[in-house]
């Protein structure tokens, strides 16, 4: 009986008999097995179209595939319409309408990413991980992301109900919201005591500017009694490198702000700082949390590596992955992750984060131990981290620290509503010679 050689088997063998490359060969094999693949996909498709139960169009299919075959990839590549450009137009320029949400879908339900400072959402009180099961009374769990956006958004001054399921909470709330012309304000600053703070909520276009005009109007404002500042990132989901570059080169005189490096050793990309430092020197303290995400993190990071800031806070998000745009036609496009971005002493922000310099947790939300963290490694098909050899595991002792003893009555009683940021401010009052932290020691523990 005669057995059927392997594909590559013959091929090679046929390569052997007329004098062609045994590497050549298999390329060849990979190369036929790849349009038999296509042959599958261009029969399944057109089976689709002729016997699927309901009408279905060409688009739909096409769409559908290419959508498949990135999300296959990593959670950050996609297929952009000329809806998603419009879109992503509106968000890094800075201005759009709606409730001031960023949504994404797990397991067929909206979840919220964050909300926008000072929009409908945010001032109604819906947090970051609240799960949007109805709006107007209807269920839309099972609806695409771009058909909860689009019932979400519309005419500003009118009314939409949404019924939102949290956890730790045993029954639905519901919060009636009035749509408003989204003005993304990246960048909010005011003065606590003798140190400025800088509240950065996103990367747009007007974020490097606008945090440079923070850091000017704080010094005419304190002048020689500024002690320091603090620069918030905490839910900052990210955007543009760029913006994070200028923003992390005003708090920097020289050196390497991040890398990005691709696929091949050759694609490396470092960019660095230009002096001056605008704040003169003054020190900084860096709040993130499990929200501060991509440039959030390269601004942390850069900070961080170079002394030139303490971090406080929680280990940040961890995505590390750098998407470029590429233009498909006039209206469509892919983006697509193309490297990873690294710290100034080479560390991959990728799954693994910026950990904190102070692990400081947010005493003031009660509710912080039952509500779920997501991070870059809970994504589905997330890069995978490249780890060096001397990357170091910390175990936690397990103790609590004496400094995080309160709650949230204590705090509040105390007349603190937002522990994080007092803590930051501080660190820097008592660098300046201020107010010693001891001072909120509980007593008797």
């Amino acid at each position: 009986m005669t057995k059927r050689l392997p594909t590559v088997l013959l091929a090679a063998t046929a390569a052997i008999a007329i004098g062609m490359p045994i590497g050549s060969a298999v390329s060849a094999a990979r190369q036929n097995e790849t349009y038999r693949q296509l042959d599958a996909f261009i029969e399944v498709f057109l089976r689709v179209r002729e016997n699927y139960v309901e009408p279905v169009d060409d688009q739909t299919l096409l769409k559908g595939a290419i959508d498949g075959m990135l999300a296959s990839l990593d959670p950050h590549s996609s297929y952009l319409t000329a809806r998603d450009h419009a879109q992503m137009r509106s968000q890094t320029d800075g201005e759009y309408g709606g409730l001031g949400l960023t949504v994404t879908t797990e397991d067929g339900a909206v979840k919220v990413v964050a909300p926008t400072d000072d929009t409908p959402a945010a001032r109604a009180g819906i947090r970051a991980g609240d799960f949007i099961t109805h709006l107007d009374g209807q269920l839309i769990f099972g609806s695409t992301i771009d058909e909860a956006v689009d019932r979400m958004r519309g005419r500003p001054g009118t009314s939409i109900k949404l019924t939102v399921v949290r956890p730790g909470v045993t029954k639905p709330l519901e919060f009636t919201l009035k749509r408003e012309i989204i003005k993304l304000q990246p960048v909010r600053w005011e003065a606590r005591g003798n140190v400025g703070v800088i509240r950065i909520s996103s990367f747009n276009r007007q974020t490097g500017e606008a945090t440079r005009l923070a850091i000017t109007a704080l010094d005419r404002q304190l002048g020689a009694s500024l002690q320091g500042f603090v620069v918030d990132l905490r839910s900052n989901p990210g955007g543009l490198l760029d913006q994070a570059i200028e923003v992390a080169d005003a708090f920097l005189e020289r050196g390497e702000i991040v890398s990005q490096r691709g696929r091949t050793k050759e694609s490396i990309e470092r960019y660095y700082a230009r002096s001056p430092d605008l704040t003169g020197g003054r020190p900084i303290v860096v709040l993130v949390d499990e929200g501060s995400a991509s440039a959030a993190e390269i601004v942390a990071g850069a900070l961080q590596d170079s002394r030139r800031a303490l971090v406080v806070g929680q280990r940040t998000f961890g995505k590390g992955s750098v998407q470029t745009l590429i233009p498909l036609s006039a209206e469509t496009g892919l983006r697509l992750t193309t490297a990873r971005y690294y710290t100034p002493s080479g560390r991959s922000v990728q799954e693994q984060g910026i950990d904190p310099d102070i692990l400081v947790p947010q005493l003031t939300d009660p509710q912080r131990l039952e509500r779920p963290r997501v991070r870059e490694a809970d994504l589905r098909n997330h890069l995978v981290a490249e780890r060096s050899a001397d990357d170091k595991l910390v175990e936690e002792d397990g103790k609590t620290d004496r400094r995080f003893a309160f709650t949230a009555e204590e705090l509040k009683a105390k007349g603190i509503t937002d522990f994080q940021l007092d803590y930051a401010v501080r660190i820097l009052a008592r660098l300046g010679g201020g107010i010693q932290y001891a001072a909120l020691e509980p007593a008797g523990r």
